[in-house]
C-alpha cells in the first residue's frame, strides 16, 4: 500500500484500502479503525476533555485513543509505567484516563474507548500537525520528564525510518511498550502509515514473541537488549531463520556477543537505533559498526565532547545530550555518558568508566553501576558471562566478587571499589531495556529468597508446571555453600508449598514428607521445571524438580489440620 501520511489517516479510505488490516486477532481494518477513532473523539469532545493519560496494553487500541485525541484536540499524555507512584503523580495533571486496564487511580476517572459511545462521530478530516501530545520517560535518571512532542516532528520521525528502511512491509511485533519514544513511533505509527499489520500484544517473552510471530509469512521485531539477551536456546532458530527479516533494539547497547549469537543462528544482525524521549531516533547501527544518522539528521560535538543532534524532530531545547562521542567520516562512536559522575569523599568518579572497566573482564557482559541513597559507596550491578557463572558455580561468591574488585584496584582507587555486588544472568529493567532508579536500588537491595516462576500453559485442574531460572544471588548460597553454592533442599519444599498455595490450594498447612529424594544438586544458572499435583482425596501435594529432564528432587508434603 502507498504512503499514508498520518494526518490522513482519518479520511476516507479508497475502496481498494479501506479494508487493508491494521491489526488482526480481532481483526481491524483501515475503515474500521478511522470509523473507531472518530466515534471516540466524538465522545471526548462531548464531555469536554483538554488533557487525557492513555495507558494501553493494546497497541491497536492505543493508535485509536491516540486518533480520537488529535481529531479533537485533546492533548494525549503517555505515562511511561502504570505504577501507583506514577500514575498518582499524574492524576492531577489530567482531566481523565483512557485504558484498556485496571489503573491505580479512582474508578470514576478511567474511561475505556466503549465508555465513549453514544455520542455523534466526529467528520472525517485532515488532522493538524501542529497539534501535540505528551511523552513520559521511564525515570532511569532521576525523576520521570515531560516531554512535549507535536505530530508534525512524529511524522517526520516515521518518515525517516521509511527513507531508511524503504523495503518494510512485513507486519511488526514487539517486546517494548507502545507508551514510548521507541515503541510508539516504531511498534505504532511507522506501521500504520506504512500500511503494515501491527500486533496488539506487547511480547515481553522470547517464545510468546516467537510463537506470535510465526503466524506470518515474514515479520520484523522492535526488541529491547534485554529480551535479546534472553533469546538464548530457548527459540526454533530454524522457523525463524528467513521469515523473521530485521530486528531492531533499542534502550541501552547491545552486547557484540548477542548481536554476534543471532548472526549465526539466523544470518542477521540487529540494527541497533540510537536516541532517546527528547531526540527521538537518531542514528542506527549494526554490530561493532559506527553510529549511522537516519535521513534528515545532523550530529556536532560542543566543547565539552558531547553529542550535539538536530532533525526535524528534535525541540532545540532537546539538541544537546549529555553523550560523549567521536566524529568519524560523517559517523559517530559513543564513548559514555558525561552526566554520570558521583562525588564519594570529594572525589568524582565516573560510573561509565567503571563499567567499561568491568566489562572487560572475561567474567563480565555488562555492568551498571550507582549510589545508593544513604549509603556512602557504590553499588554493582553485574551480568556474568559463561566464564563468570562457571567460577561463581565452582568458586563462589566470594571468589567472583575478589576478581572483579581486584581487577578494578589495577586502575582506580579504592573509593571507586563497590561495596555491594549483585550477579544477575542479565541485567535487570524495564521492556524498554531501562532501569529506572527505583529499580536500580531495588536490585542492589536484598538477594532474593525464590526464582520468578513461570507457570506453564495447559495442565490439569489439580496440576501445575512451572520453569523457574534459578538466580545467580540467591542468598541461600551464602551458607549453602560458600565455595560451591547449591540450592538447599529445604528452599526447594518452600519453593513448593509457597507456589500451591497460591495456585493449588489455598490454606495449604504443612504436616510432614513422605518419599523424599534428592538425587541432583540445583546450581545457580540452572533452569529447572517443577512439576505440582494436589490430590485432594489423600490431602497430599507431590513435587518434583527436574533439570534438562533430569531429577533433582521429589516428594510428597502431607496436609495437616488448620492451625
Amino acid at each position: 500500500m502507498a504512503w499514508i501520511p498520518l494526518t490522513h489517516l482519518l479520511l476516507p479510505a479508497p475502496p481498494e484500502e479501506a479494508g487493508i488490516p491494521v491489526a488482526d486477532e480481532p481483526l481491524l481494518s483501515r475503515g474500521a479503525f478511522a470509523q473507531a477513532s472518530l466515534a471516540a473523539a466524538g465522545g471526548l469532545q462531548a464531555k469536554p476533555l483538554r488533557r487525557v493519560a492513555l495507558w494501553f496494553e493494546d497497541a491497536a487500541q492505543m493508535a485509536v485513543a491516540l486518533l480520537a485525541c488529535w481529531r479533537a484536540g485533546v492533548v494525549a499524555v503517555l505515562p511511561g509505567d502504570a505504577q501507583a507512584h506514577t500514575c498518582s503523580a499524574l492524576d492531577a495533571t489530567v482531566d481523565a484516563w483512557l485504558t484498556d486496564a485496571a489503573l491505580p487511580v479512582p474508578a470514576d476517572r478511567q474511561w475505556r474507548l466503549e465508555d465513549l459511545e453514544g455520542h455523534p462521530p466526529l467528520a472525517p478530516a485532515e488532522l493538524d500537525p501542529a497539534l501535540g501530545l505528551v511523552l513520559c520517560t521511564s525515570g532511569s535518571s532521576g525523576r520521570p520528564k515531560h516531554i512535549a512532542k507535536t505530530w508534525r516532528q512524529l511524522m517526520d520521525e516515521v518518515r525517516a525510518l521509511q527513507d531508511q528502511w524503504p523495503d518494510a512491509d512485513t507486519p511488526v511485533l514487539g517486546s517494548v511498550s507502545a507508551q514510548h519514544m521507541y515503541g510508539l513511533p516504531f511498534r505504532v505509527l511507522w506501521p500504520l502509515s506504512a500500511g503494515r499489520l501491527l500486533d496488539r500484544p506487547q511480547r515481553i517473552y522470547p517464545e510468546d514473541l516467537q510463537q506470535a510471530s510465526l503466524r506470518h509469512p515474514s515479520f520484523v521485531w522492535i526488541a529491547s537488549p534485554a529480551l535479546l539477551r534472553r533469546l538464548g536456546e530457548r527459540l526454533n532458530w530454524k522457523a525463524l531463520r528467513g521469515r523473521l527479516v530485521r530486528i531492531h533494539s533499542s534502550g541501552g547497547e547491545l552486547p557484540a556477543e548477542v548481536s554476534g549469537h543471532i548472526e549465526r543462528h539466523l544470518g542477521l544482525r540487529p540494527t541497533e537505533i540510537y536516541g532517546s524521549s527528547e531526540t527521538g531516533a537518531v542514528a542506527w547501527r549494526r554490530g561493532a559498526e559506527d553510529w549511522q544518522p537516519l535521513p534528515g539528521v545532523a550530529v556536532s560535538l560542543n566543547a565539552e565532547g558531547a553529542l550535539r543532534v538536530r532533525s526535524p524532530w528534535v525541540n532545540a531545547a532537546e539538541e544537546q545530550t549529555a553523550d560523549g562521542a567521536e566524529l568519524v567520516c560523517g559517523r559517530f562512536r559513543l564513548l559514555g555518558r558525561l552526566d554520570r559522575i558521583v562525588k564519594i569523599e570529594e572525589k568524582r568518579i565516573s560510573l561509565p568508566m567503571l563499567e567499561r572497566a568491568l566489562a572487560g573482564h572475561p567474567y563480565v557482559t555488562e555492568a551498571r553501576l550507582g549510589a545508593i541513597a544513604g549509603a556512602p559507596r557504590l553499588a554493582a550491578l553485574v551480568a556474568l558471562s559463561a566464564k563468570g557463572l562457571h567460577a561463581l558455580r565452582n568458586q563462589g561468591r566470594k571468589a567472583v566478587t575478589a576478581a572483579l574488585r581486584a581487577h578494578l584496584a589495577a586502575g582506580f582507587e579504592s573509593l571507586a571499589l563497590p561495596r555491594t555486588w549483585r550477579f544477575f544472568s542479565q541485567l535487570p529493567g524495564n521492556a524498554q531495556g531501562k532501569l529506572p532508579r527505583h529499580e536500580f536500588e531495588a536490585a542492589a537491595g536484598p538477594r532474593p529468597l525464590a526464582p520468578e516462576a513461570r507457570e506453564l500453559p495447559g495442565q490439569a485442574e489439580n496440576e501445575r508446571r512451572y520453569t523457574l531460572d534459578i538466580p545467580y544471588d540467591l542468598a541461600y548460597f551464602t551458607g549453602h555453600f560458600p565455595s560451591a553454592p547449591v540450592v538447599p533442599g529445604v528452599a526447594q519444599i518452600s519453593w513448593a508449598m509457597s507456589l500451591a498455595q497460591r495456585d493449588l490450594c489455598p490454606g495449604f498447612h504443612f504436616a510432614g514428607m513422605e518419599v523424599l529424594k534428592f538425587q541432583r544438586l540445583l546450581r545457580p544458572g540452572d533452569v529447572a521445571s517443577l512439576a505440582l499435583k494436589w490430590d485432594a482425596s489423600k490431602r497430599k501435594l507431590h513435587f518434583a524438580f527436574t533439570v534438562e529432564g533430569a531429577p533433582c528432587s521429589s516428594g510428597r508434603i502431607l496436609e495437616g489440620g488448620r492451625p
